[in-house]
Protein backbone atom coordinates (compact mmCIF):
# COMPACT_ATOMS: atom_id res chain seq x y z
CA UNK A 1 0.00 0.00 0.00
CA UNK A 2 1.95 3.14 -1.21
CA UNK A 3 -1.15 5.71 -1.75
CA UNK A 4 -3.42 6.54 1.16
CA UNK A 5 -6.43 8.82 1.51
CA UNK A 6 -7.74 10.51 4.59
CA UNK A 7 -11.23 12.23 3.18
CA UNK A 8 -12.21 14.56 6.29
CA UNK A 9 -9.13 16.89 7.99
CA UNK A 10 -11.25 17.04 11.78
CA UNK A 11 -10.23 14.98 14.92
CA UNK A 12 -11.08 11.38 13.21
CA UNK A 13 -9.42 12.37 9.70
CA UNK A 14 -6.23 13.76 11.73
CA UNK A 15 -5.88 10.86 14.22
CA UNK A 16 -5.94 8.76 11.26
CA UNK A 17 -3.32 10.62 9.48
CA UNK A 18 -0.88 10.66 12.54
CA UNK A 19 -1.48 6.81 13.37
CA UNK A 20 -0.28 5.78 9.94
CA UNK A 21 2.53 7.77 10.04
CA UNK A 22 3.22 6.34 13.95
CA UNK A 23 2.48 2.96 12.79
CA UNK A 24 5.46 3.26 10.27
CA UNK A 25 3.70 3.67 7.23
CA UNK A 26 5.87 5.87 4.74
CA UNK A 27 3.99 6.01 1.55
CA UNK A 28 2.26 8.62 0.01
CA UNK A 29 -0.76 10.45 2.59
CA UNK A 30 -3.13 12.42 1.70
CA UNK A 31 -5.26 14.51 4.13
CA UNK A 32 -8.77 16.04 2.16
CA UNK A 33 -11.10 18.92 3.84
CA UNK A 34 -13.43 20.87 3.08
CA UNK A 35 -12.40 23.83 5.43
CA UNK A 36 -9.73 25.79 4.26
CA UNK A 37 -8.80 25.89 8.06
CA UNK A 38 -5.60 23.61 9.56
CA UNK A 39 -7.61 20.78 11.86
CA UNK A 40 -9.34 22.26 14.71
CA UNK A 41 -11.20 21.05 17.81
CA UNK A 42 -15.18 21.50 17.62
CA UNK A 43 -16.25 21.23 21.05
CA UNK A 44 -14.75 24.29 22.32
CA UNK A 45 -17.33 26.13 19.38
CA UNK A 46 -19.59 26.18 21.64
CA UNK A 47 -18.04 26.68 24.95
CA UNK A 48 -15.13 28.81 24.78
CA UNK A 49 -15.11 30.39 21.58
CA UNK A 50 -18.89 31.25 21.62
CA UNK A 51 -18.29 32.57 24.93
CA UNK A 52 -15.32 34.82 23.63
CA UNK A 53 -12.77 32.97 26.26
CA UNK A 54 -10.55 31.76 23.68
CA UNK A 55 -9.29 33.15 20.25
CA UNK A 56 -9.70 31.07 17.15
CA UNK A 57 -5.77 30.83 17.34
CA UNK A 58 -6.35 28.07 20.14
CA UNK A 59 -8.40 25.82 18.25
CA UNK A 60 -6.39 24.25 16.00
CA UNK A 61 -5.16 20.72 16.87
CA UNK A 62 -1.81 20.53 16.13
CA UNK A 63 0.51 23.41 15.01
CA UNK A 64 1.62 23.86 11.16
CA UNK A 65 5.34 22.68 11.95
CA UNK A 66 3.57 19.00 13.29
CA UNK A 67 1.31 18.68 10.34
CA UNK A 68 4.22 19.15 8.04
CA UNK A 69 6.30 16.74 10.32
CA UNK A 70 3.39 14.19 8.95
CA UNK A 71 4.57 14.99 5.65
CA UNK A 72 0.74 15.48 4.06
CA UNK A 73 -0.21 16.20 0.93
CA UNK A 74 -2.76 18.34 2.43
CA UNK A 75 -5.66 19.40 0.29
CA UNK A 76 -7.88 22.25 2.09
CA UNK A 77 -10.31 23.85 0.91
CA UNK A 78 -11.47 21.25 -1.59
CA UNK A 79 -15.30 18.72 -0.61
CA UNK A 80 -15.16 15.61 -1.82
CA UNK A 81 -17.81 14.94 -4.73
CA UNK A 82 -17.53 11.03 -5.71
CA UNK A 83 -15.98 8.16 -5.31
CA UNK A 84 -15.18 5.31 -7.79
CA UNK A 85 -15.01 2.15 -5.84
CA UNK A 86 -13.92 -0.03 -8.58
CA UNK A 87 -11.22 2.41 -9.96
CA UNK A 88 -9.94 3.44 -6.71
CA UNK A 89 -10.21 6.93 -6.46
CA UNK A 90 -11.96 9.71 -5.08
CA UNK A 91 -13.03 13.10 -6.73
CA UNK A 92 -12.39 16.26 -5.35
CA UNK A 93 -15.27 19.71 -6.52
CA UNK A 94 -12.09 20.95 -8.42
CA UNK A 95 -12.33 18.17 -11.17
CA UNK A 96 -8.68 16.52 -9.16
CA UNK A 97 -9.12 12.99 -9.34
CA UNK A 98 -7.12 11.46 -6.19
CA UNK A 99 -5.87 7.66 -6.62
CA UNK A 100 -5.82 5.41 -3.40
CA UNK A 101 -4.76 1.88 -2.21
CA UNK A 102 -6.19 2.41 1.13
CA UNK A 103 -9.08 4.71 2.03
CA UNK A 104 -10.26 6.58 5.46
CA UNK A 105 -13.79 7.39 5.22
CA UNK A 106 -13.99 10.89 8.05
CA UNK A 107 -15.98 13.39 6.33
CA UNK A 108 -18.12 14.15 9.86
CA UNK A 109 -21.77 15.33 9.51
CA UNK A 110 -23.60 19.16 8.77
CA UNK A 111 -26.23 20.49 10.96
CA UNK A 112 -30.08 19.24 10.22
CA UNK A 113 -31.79 22.54 9.03
CA UNK A 114 -35.29 23.53 9.44
CA UNK A 115 -37.18 24.57 6.02
CA UNK A 116 -37.10 28.12 5.44
CA UNK A 117 -34.72 28.86 8.00
CA UNK A 118 -33.35 31.88 6.31
CA UNK A 119 -30.49 33.72 8.12
CA UNK A 120 -30.87 31.52 11.09
CA UNK A 121 -27.35 30.82 12.69
CA UNK A 122 -26.63 26.84 12.76
CA UNK A 123 -23.37 25.21 14.85
CA UNK A 124 -20.59 23.04 13.20
CA UNK A 125 -17.97 25.21 11.84
CA UNK A 126 -15.47 27.59 13.18
CA UNK A 127 -16.96 30.43 11.19
CA UNK A 128 -20.37 29.62 12.37
CA UNK A 129 -19.43 30.33 15.90
CA UNK A 130 -17.96 33.24 15.35
CA UNK A 131 -21.07 34.85 13.42
CA UNK A 132 -23.35 33.88 16.41
CA UNK A 133 -20.70 35.17 19.22
CA UNK A 134 -20.94 38.66 17.33
CA UNK A 135 -24.31 38.65 18.01
CA UNK A 136 -25.01 38.23 21.53
CA UNK A 137 -24.83 40.29 24.41
CA UNK A 138 -26.45 42.34 26.85
CA UNK A 139 -30.24 43.37 25.56
CA UNK A 140 -29.99 40.81 22.71
CA UNK A 141 -32.89 37.88 22.11
CA UNK A 142 -31.71 34.33 21.35
CA UNK A 143 -33.88 31.85 20.39
CA UNK A 144 -32.28 28.40 20.29
CA UNK A 145 -34.44 25.27 18.68
CA UNK A 146 -33.72 22.34 19.98
CA UNK A 147 -33.05 21.75 23.52
CA UNK A 148 -30.00 18.82 22.94
CA UNK A 149 -26.81 19.23 24.04
CA UNK A 150 -25.69 21.84 21.44
CA UNK A 151 -28.66 24.18 21.73
CA UNK A 152 -28.32 23.51 26.08
CA UNK A 153 -24.55 24.32 25.77
CA UNK A 154 -25.46 27.73 23.57
CA UNK A 155 -28.43 28.61 25.72
CA UNK A 156 -25.98 28.73 29.01
CA UNK A 157 -23.09 30.68 27.19
CA UNK A 158 -25.19 33.21 25.92
CA UNK A 159 -27.22 33.74 29.01
CA UNK A 160 -23.76 34.21 30.80
CA UNK A 161 -23.11 37.09 28.21
CA UNK A 162 -26.53 38.57 29.33
CA UNK A 163 -28.63 37.65 25.80
CA UNK A 164 -32.19 37.15 26.66
CA UNK A 165 -32.57 33.05 25.58
CA UNK A 166 -35.51 31.33 24.57
CA UNK A 167 -35.15 27.47 24.70
CA UNK A 168 -37.28 25.32 22.44
CA UNK A 169 -38.02 21.99 22.48
CA UNK A 170 -40.71 19.35 20.90
CA UNK A 171 -40.39 16.77 23.58
CA UNK A 172 -41.91 17.22 26.86
CA UNK A 173 -38.53 16.37 28.74
CA UNK A 174 -35.34 17.66 27.15
CA UNK A 175 -33.11 14.87 26.34
CA UNK A 176 -34.82 12.33 27.96
CA UNK A 177 -34.41 10.11 25.22
CA UNK A 178 -30.85 10.34 25.34
CA UNK A 179 -30.16 10.39 29.63
CA UNK A 180 -33.70 9.38 30.95
CA UNK A 181 -36.38 12.20 32.26
CA UNK A 182 -34.64 11.92 35.47
CA UNK A 183 -31.76 13.98 34.15
CA UNK A 184 -33.35 15.40 31.69
CA UNK A 185 -35.42 17.08 34.34
CA UNK A 186 -32.55 18.17 36.20
CA UNK A 187 -30.85 19.80 33.09
CA UNK A 188 -33.84 21.51 32.62
CA UNK A 189 -34.19 22.88 36.34
CA UNK A 190 -30.42 24.80 35.18
CA UNK A 191 -31.59 26.50 32.27
CA UNK A 192 -34.98 27.57 34.67
CA UNK A 193 -32.46 28.67 37.26
CA UNK A 194 -30.17 31.11 35.18
CA UNK A 195 -33.50 32.84 33.43
CA UNK A 196 -33.91 31.06 30.36
CA UNK A 197 -37.45 30.81 29.28
CA UNK A 198 -37.42 26.86 27.96
CA UNK A 199 -41.02 26.13 26.29
CA UNK A 200 -40.95 22.36 25.84
CA UNK A 201 -43.94 20.40 23.60
CA UNK A 202 -43.70 22.73 20.83
CA UNK A 203 -43.23 22.55 17.48
CA UNK A 204 -41.57 25.27 15.18
CA UNK A 205 -43.43 26.29 11.83
CA UNK A 206 -41.25 28.41 10.81
CA UNK A 207 -38.33 30.94 11.21
CA UNK A 208 -38.72 34.44 10.04
CA UNK A 209 -36.93 37.89 10.09
CA UNK A 210 -38.38 38.62 13.41
CA UNK A 211 -38.34 35.40 15.56
CA UNK A 212 -39.69 31.99 15.65
CA UNK A 213 -43.14 30.99 14.63
CA UNK A 214 -44.76 28.41 16.46
CA UNK A 215 -47.09 25.39 15.03
CA UNK A 216 -50.04 27.22 17.23
CA UNK A 217 -49.49 30.55 15.44
CA UNK A 218 -47.62 32.42 18.34
CA UNK A 219 -44.63 34.35 17.40
CA UNK A 220 -41.53 34.38 19.16
CA UNK A 221 -39.59 37.39 18.84
CA UNK A 222 -36.09 37.39 18.62
CA UNK A 223 -33.01 39.18 17.00
CA UNK A 224 -31.55 36.30 16.25
CA UNK A 225 -32.37 32.62 15.79
CA UNK A 226 -29.94 29.04 16.45
CA UNK A 227 -31.28 26.11 15.21
CA UNK A 228 -29.58 23.13 16.82
CA UNK A 229 -32.08 19.90 15.70
CA UNK A 230 -29.65 17.95 15.08
CA UNK A 231 -27.25 16.35 12.12
CA UNK A 232 -26.81 14.37 8.71
CA UNK A 233 -23.69 12.12 8.21
CA UNK A 234 -21.87 13.69 5.06
CA UNK A 235 -22.82 10.47 2.51
CA UNK A 236 -23.87 12.48 -0.34
CA UNK A 237 -19.95 11.93 -2.11
CA UNK A 238 -20.87 8.62 -1.84
CA UNK A 239 -24.18 8.13 -3.87
CA UNK A 240 -23.60 5.66 -6.32
CA UNK A 241 -20.39 4.09 -5.22
CA UNK A 242 -21.58 1.10 -4.00
CA UNK A 243 -20.77 1.56 -0.17
CA UNK A 244 -23.87 1.08 1.76
CA UNK A 245 -25.08 4.24 3.23
CA UNK A 246 -27.94 4.01 6.42
CA UNK A 247 -27.45 7.37 8.52
CA UNK A 248 -24.08 7.36 7.90
CA UNK A 249 -21.22 4.90 5.94
CA UNK A 250 -21.87 1.01 7.27
CA UNK A 251 -19.07 -0.80 8.65
CA UNK A 252 -18.60 -3.51 10.32
CA UNK A 253 -17.19 -4.40 13.63
CA UNK A 254 -13.50 -3.58 12.45
CA UNK A 255 -14.99 -0.09 10.86
CA UNK A 256 -14.54 -1.94 7.41
CA UNK A 257 -17.13 -0.44 4.69
CA UNK A 258 -15.10 -2.50 1.81
CA UNK A 259 -11.98 -4.03 1.44
CA UNK A 260 -9.53 -1.27 1.53
CA UNK A 261 -11.98 1.60 3.04
CA UNK A 262 -12.79 2.47 6.35
CA UNK A 263 -15.17 4.59 8.04
CA UNK A 264 -14.46 6.75 11.17
CA UNK A 265 -15.61 9.29 13.43
CA UNK A 266 -19.02 11.26 13.04
CA UNK A 267 -19.85 9.53 9.65
CA UNK A 268 -19.47 5.97 10.61
CA UNK A 269 -22.35 3.84 11.97
CA UNK A 270 -20.17 0.44 12.86
CA UNK A 271 -21.23 -2.86 14.70
CA UNK A 272 -19.99 -2.42 18.09
CA UNK A 273 -19.28 -5.64 19.24
CA UNK A 274 -19.10 -4.85 23.32
CA UNK A 275 -23.14 -3.22 23.05
CA UNK A 276 -23.65 -6.07 20.25
CA UNK A 277 -25.49 -3.27 18.25
CA UNK A 278 -24.76 -0.90 15.31
CA UNK A 279 -24.01 2.82 16.31
CA UNK A 280 -23.16 6.13 14.99
CA UNK A 281 -21.48 8.71 17.59
CA UNK A 282 -20.85 12.14 17.64
CA UNK A 283 -18.56 12.48 20.23
CA UNK A 284 -15.00 14.09 20.41
CA UNK A 285 -13.53 11.05 21.84
CA UNK A 286 -15.04 8.56 19.73
CA UNK A 287 -13.91 10.84 17.05
CA UNK A 288 -10.11 10.10 17.53
CA UNK A 289 -10.10 6.68 18.80
CA UNK A 290 -11.57 5.26 15.54
CA UNK A 291 -9.72 6.79 13.71
CA UNK A 292 -6.76 5.91 15.00
CA UNK A 293 -8.99 2.06 15.23
CA UNK A 294 -9.90 2.28 11.27
CA UNK A 295 -5.83 3.08 10.88
CA UNK A 296 -4.46 -0.27 12.12
CA UNK A 297 -6.83 -1.98 10.84
CA UNK A 298 -5.99 -0.27 7.31
CA UNK A 299 -2.59 -1.02 7.53
CA UNK A 300 -2.77 -4.38 9.12
CA UNK A 301 -5.21 -6.24 7.76
CA UNK A 302 -4.29 -9.48 8.84
CA UNK A 303 -4.11 -8.56 12.22
CA UNK A 304 -7.44 -6.49 12.55
CA UNK A 305 -9.37 -5.88 15.67
CA UNK A 306 -12.59 -5.08 16.39
CA UNK A 307 -13.43 -1.64 17.70
CA UNK A 308 -15.31 -2.13 20.87
CA UNK A 309 -15.05 1.39 22.69
CA UNK A 310 -16.81 2.09 25.38
CA UNK A 311 -18.21 5.62 24.26
CA UNK A 312 -17.66 8.73 26.32
CA UNK A 313 -19.11 12.19 26.15
CA UNK A 314 -19.31 15.26 28.15
CA UNK A 315 -21.01 18.42 28.04
CA UNK A 316 -20.59 21.49 30.14
CA UNK A 317 -23.63 23.97 30.97
CA UNK A 318 -23.40 26.88 33.41
CA UNK A 319 -21.71 25.51 36.34
CA UNK A 320 -22.37 21.83 35.86
CA UNK A 321 -19.99 19.25 34.30
CA UNK A 322 -21.66 16.19 32.28
CA UNK A 323 -19.90 13.44 32.10
CA UNK A 324 -20.83 9.99 30.41
CA UNK A 325 -19.81 6.31 29.79
CA UNK A 326 -21.59 3.75 27.62
CA UNK A 327 -24.56 3.34 25.20
CA UNK A 328 -27.48 5.28 27.30
CA UNK A 329 -30.03 5.26 24.14
CA UNK A 330 -32.90 2.75 24.41
CA UNK A 331 -32.32 1.50 28.38
CA UNK A 332 -34.65 -0.07 30.36
CA UNK A 333 -34.45 1.75 33.46
CA UNK A 334 -32.13 4.13 35.75
CA UNK A 335 -30.64 4.01 39.31
CA UNK A 336 -28.95 6.67 41.05
CA UNK A 337 -26.21 5.45 42.58
CA UNK A 338 -24.03 8.01 44.42
CA UNK A 339 -25.18 11.59 45.05
CA UNK A 340 -28.77 13.13 44.95
CA UNK A 341 -30.47 14.67 41.50
CA UNK A 342 -31.97 17.57 43.63
CA UNK A 343 -28.34 18.94 44.77
CA UNK A 344 -27.01 18.30 40.85
CA UNK A 345 -24.41 16.11 42.52
CA UNK A 346 -25.01 12.81 41.52
CA UNK A 347 -24.12 9.70 39.58
CA UNK A 348 -26.44 7.66 38.13
CA UNK A 349 -26.56 4.13 35.81
CA UNK A 350 -28.50 2.42 33.30
CA UNK A 351 -29.60 -0.95 32.48
CA UNK A 352 -30.54 -2.44 29.74
CA UNK A 353 -31.99 -5.71 29.94
CA UNK A 354 -30.10 -7.86 32.25
CA UNK A 355 -26.69 -5.48 31.65
CA UNK A 356 -25.39 -2.17 33.05
CA UNK A 357 -25.36 -0.38 29.92
CA UNK A 358 -23.65 3.05 30.55
CA UNK A 359 -23.23 5.97 33.80
CA UNK A 360 -23.59 9.44 33.91
CA UNK A 361 -22.59 12.04 36.46
CA UNK A 362 -23.57 15.49 36.99
CA UNK A 363 -21.46 17.85 39.29
CA UNK A 364 -18.71 14.53 40.14
CA UNK A 365 -15.06 13.88 40.20
CA UNK A 366 -13.99 11.91 37.05
CA UNK A 367 -12.86 9.44 39.96
CA UNK A 368 -16.68 9.00 40.75
CA UNK A 369 -17.48 7.25 37.51
CA UNK A 370 -14.50 5.85 36.53
CA UNK A 371 -15.28 2.18 38.14
CA UNK A 372 -18.67 2.39 36.22
CA UNK A 373 -16.76 2.73 33.07
CA UNK A 374 -14.78 -0.81 33.70
CA UNK A 375 -17.74 -2.11 34.72
CA UNK A 376 -19.80 -1.36 31.27
CA UNK A 377 -16.47 -2.45 29.77
CA UNK A 378 -16.03 -5.66 31.17
CA UNK A 379 -20.45 -6.77 30.54
CA UNK A 380 -20.88 -6.76 34.24
CA UNK A 381 -24.76 -7.78 34.79
CA UNK A 382 -27.16 -5.40 36.33
CA UNK A 383 -27.61 -7.04 39.53
CA UNK A 384 -23.50 -6.98 39.71
CA UNK A 385 -23.65 -3.27 39.61
CA UNK A 386 -26.17 -2.18 41.89
CA UNK A 387 -25.46 -4.58 44.41
CA UNK A 388 -21.92 -4.53 44.04
CA UNK A 389 -20.91 -1.19 42.73
CA UNK A 390 -17.14 -0.51 41.66
CA UNK A 391 -14.98 1.06 43.70
CA UNK A 392 -16.05 4.95 44.43
CA UNK A 393 -19.92 3.79 43.87
CA UNK A 394 -22.60 3.22 46.35
CA UNK A 395 -25.38 0.48 46.16
CA UNK A 396 -28.65 1.93 43.60
CA UNK A 397 -31.50 3.90 44.36
CA UNK A 398 -33.96 3.27 41.95
CA UNK A 399 -35.92 5.88 40.17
Amino acid sequence: MRRTLVVGASAAGLAAAETLRREGYDGTLTLVGEEAHLPYDRPPLSKQILSGEWSPERLPLRARADLDALDLDLRLGHAATGLDLAGRAVLLADGTRLPYDGLIVATGVRPRRLPGEGDAHVLRTLDDALALRNRLGSGRRLVVVGAGFLGAEAAAVARGLGTEVTLLEPAPVPLAHAVGEQVGRVLSGAHLDHGVDLRTGVGVAEVSDTGVRLTDGELVAADEVLVAIGSLPNTEWLEGSGLKVADGLVCDEYSAAAPGVYGAGDVARWHNPLFGTSMRIEHRTNAAEQGMAAARNLLRPDARKPFAPVPYFWSDQYDMKVQAFGHLRGHDEVAVVEGELAARRFVVAYRTGDRLVGALAIGMPPKAIRGWRQAVATGASWHEAVDAPPPGGASARRT
